[in-house]
């Protein structure tokens, strides 16, 4: 049987990768990862994959994700937990003031490494900023952004949306997991 490891300390994003990795042996090590100073999504992701490796010796994956606001000239881009820890959700709502283009994405690079080459599957999340943190709490929460990021095409925010109007956005918002797409090539290729 295949294995994989996923080395991450968001358990929102390890409880999104378990749905994805039914057939293969596939863990979690927690463990925050170094993540170098960069608008660089691949280049994080290079990175985090490698000491991920060097920590597990197996074949893993690591991933970063990036939040795009196009009024803000695309910040906070890849300094998202910066982003949260110092103006936080109520600062980015309020550099939002009176803006109209309320367009923003969440673009995303996952990493997988088996000890002798990296590859890379990408992911695209478009929506736009709600007015106001709308939502509850939810266990597969990534981050704070889900009470302000609505998908396109929905009214809702990703915390107001049970697991059915998850997937439902998943089908006809145009986004692409890179979550997914890794799932489905990892699954297709030989035993490791």
């Amino acid at each position: 049987m295949k294995e994989l490891v996923f080395v991450t300390h968001n358990k929102g994003k390890a409880k999104s990768a378990e749905k994805y990795f039914k057939n293969i042996k596939f863990t979690t090590y927690d463990f925050e990862l170094d993540e170098p100073r960069s608008e660089d999504l691949k280049e994080i992701a290079t990175a985090k994959v490698k000491q991920a490796y060097s920590l597990v010796k197996k074949p893993c994956i690591a991933l970063d994700t990036g939040f795009f606001i196009d009024a803000l000239n695309g910040f906070p881009k890849t300094f998202v937990n910066f982003a949260l820890e110092t103006i936080g959700i109520d600062g980015i709502l309020k550099l939002m003031e009176n803006q109209e283009n309320r367009d923003c994405r969440f673009e995303e690079v996952l990493a997988y490494y088996d000890g002798e080459e990296i590859r890379y599957f990408y992911g695209r999340h478009p929506g736009e900023i709600a007015y106001e943190v709308e939502g509850q709490d939810r266990h597969e929460k990534w981050s704070d952004l889900w009470y302000v990021f609505k998908p396109k095409h929905f009214e809702k925010t990703l915390a107001q949306m049970n697991e059915t109007e998850r997937e439902q956005r998943r089908k006809i918002d145009g986004s692409q997991e890179a979550l997914k797409v890794f799932a489905e090539w990892f699954e297709g290729t030989e035993e490791i």
